[in-house]
């Protein structure tokens, strides 16, 4: 079959309400779609959920293959790979993204493993660009982009050979584009057809928790590394995010430190972040700290190290002890704000 350069995008919805992960890949997924001459190509999973292609139109989407069924209205594994795996072969798409959500974590490498495609997980940037290879040049792959070793370094990893190229993407990386009420696009019905081992797991029972805190949707947010040095030292980083009205947030070396608890964990390996305001006190900004950050409004680091890689993404930069100037910061605002 002739590749038609479809550029899929898994739409996660839950009670009805499209995950924000997959509204900024409907975004992307029109940039990428661009580029190849193609389609972006959205893929809704549910029962009951037609109203919500609008919004996919909205956000970037050309085409909905639209999955409504009974079978669908709880995500269980087996029925939605099942779906999406047939509907991948008969239509062979280009790219295909997934939110890096513990749905999408999961469904992505059951896909991936049935269609014997390539899947590069956490990525931090998409882009197309041409590869060579053994005298051979490959144009248009989707270069996907990631910290590794750690983060240590950032690798850029291609799939020359399998399609789709699959790839899942953390939630705030990619830049959530302007809502077109002027955009429409074709709704695909699609039959699901199941096998009887795929409805062999039932959900009997679904509990929710809300959120101690909401980094996501912070406009400002206070953060400590290691560098702030102990549990008792962390009150500072409390009070000045009291001060300013933001949400207290910890990179991975303070959380496993015990300095703040994990649902306050930002980065790769946490929740990423772009709010208007920045601070990051005694933080290092290693590679995964950073998955996202560059795009965020205004960043202040606090750092004894003039050298800190936090400093090259930070638009203030304060070289010194953070014990001293978080108390001059909190008293200056104070005294301003009077």
């Amino acid at each position: 079959m002739t590749e038609k350069n479809e550029v899929w995008v898994f739409i996660e919805q839950e009670d009805g309400r499209i995950a924000d992960v997959s509204l900024e890949l409907l975004s992307k997924a029109r940039e990428l779609a661009e580029g190849l001459g193609g389609t972006v190509c959205g893929l809704l999973l549910g029962h009951q959920v037609g109203d919500l292609t609008t919004t996919g139109f909205q956000y970037g989407a050309d085409l909905v293959l639209l999955a409504d069924h009974p079978e669908l209205a709880r995500y269980r594994t087996l029925p939605y790979a099942r779906v999406i795996t047939d509907l991948a072969r008969q239509r062979q798409p280009t790219i295909f993204l997934l939110g890096a959500t513990p749905v999408g974590r999961d469904l992505a490498p059951r896909v991936a493993s049935a269609l014997r495609a390539g899947l590069t997980a956490d990525c931090t940037g998409l882009q197309l660009g041409d590869f060579q290879q053994k005298g051979k040049t490959y144009h248009n792959l989707l270069y996907q982009i990631r910290p590794a070793f750690g983060g240590n370094i950032i690798a850029t990893i291609v799939n020359p050979e399998t399609r789709p190229q699959m790839a899942t993407v953390r939630e705030g990386v990619m830049r959530l584009g302007e809502p077109d009420p002027a955009r429409h696009g074709e709704v695909v019905q699609v039959e699901p057809r199941f096998e009887p081992a795929d409805l062999a797991v039932k959900v009997l029972e679904r509990q929710t928790w809300p959120p101690l805190c909401d980094l996501k949707n912070a406009s400002i947010i206070v953060a400590g590394g290691a560098g702030v040095g102990s549990k008792e030292n962390f009150e500072l980083i409390r009070e000045l995010a009291r001060v300013l009205g933001g949400e207290v947030a910890g990179s991975r070396a303070a959380v496993d430190a015990g300095f703040v608890g994990p649902e306050h964990q930002v980065g790769q390996t946490g929740v990423t972040v772009r709010p208007r305001l920045y601070i990051a006190c005694g933080i290092s900004g290693a590679v995964q700290h950073r998955a996202g950050m560059d795009q965020s409004g205004t960043i202040v680091a606090i750092n004894t190290d003039p050298q800190a890689p936090i400093f090259d993404i930070a638009h203030y930069k304060i070289v010194g002890d953070l014990n001293e100037v978080i108390p001059q910061m909190i008293h200056a605002y104070r005294e301003n704000a009077k």
